[in-house]
């Protein structure tokens, strides 16, 4: 085998790298969000009826740091070395509680990828902290939901109730247009 750039010869090459935890240190995190986009999901937690059909929407009720209690998605990073799936459970039991049972497929396809910009107006999507792209599913949980961690409630509401102008305007950072758009994507909203 020849040396390259990309395969150093070193006599190392076949031994495992050292595992991380993929948890990066405020400094460190604050660093790669000034230099590079980070990858999240955002998860649109639903009830569906016998027939597949979404039938309410889970929002989270949360407080912001400034003291604003908005609506808000299951959302949150992919760390290094994790599956965007495994992330997905990881967010969804973090937010709703261990037995929201996400109906989540082997194979996860996201309804829309929202490229969040510390600048606002780019997209529809703003985040101050940082750039980030996200992968956006809906996801069906069958279990008891109960907030989590810095989630206040969580409500379920119609598809209808969801779009409405009144919740819209509860959510931040271009987080109402995903659900639009989640509801678009499974024939909930013309």
């Amino acid at each position: 085998m020849t040396d390259t750039a990309e395969f150093p010869d070193d006599g190392d090459y076949f031994h495992e790298p050292p595992q991380s935890s993929g948890w990066l240190s405020p400094e460190d995190l604050a660093a790669v969000r000034a230099q590079l986009p980070l990858v999240y999901v955002d998860a649109v937690p639903v009830r569906v009826d016998d027939s597949g059909d979404v039938v309410a929407v889970g929002l989270l009720l949360r407080v912001t740091p400034l003291g604003t209690m908005t609506r808000a998605l299951v959302s949150g990073r992919v760390l290094f070395h994790e599956r965007v799936r495994d992330a997905l459970l990881r967010h969804i039991e973090k937010d709703l509680g261990p037995v929201a049972l996400p109906q989540v497929p082997s194979s996860p396809q996201p309804f829309t990828v929202a490229e969040y910009f510390p600048t606002p107006g780019i997209t529809p999507y703003h985040d101050p902290r940082q750039h980030a792209v996200s992968l956006a599913y809906v996801v069906p949980v069958t279990g008891d939901c109960r907030p989590q961690q810095d989630a206040l409630d969580l409500a379920w509401l119609t598809p209808e109730d969801a779009c409405s102008d009144t919740v819209q305007a509860e959510m931040i950072h271009g987080q109402g247009t995903l659900v639009k758009q989640a509801m678009a994507w499974v024939g909930r909203l013309s």
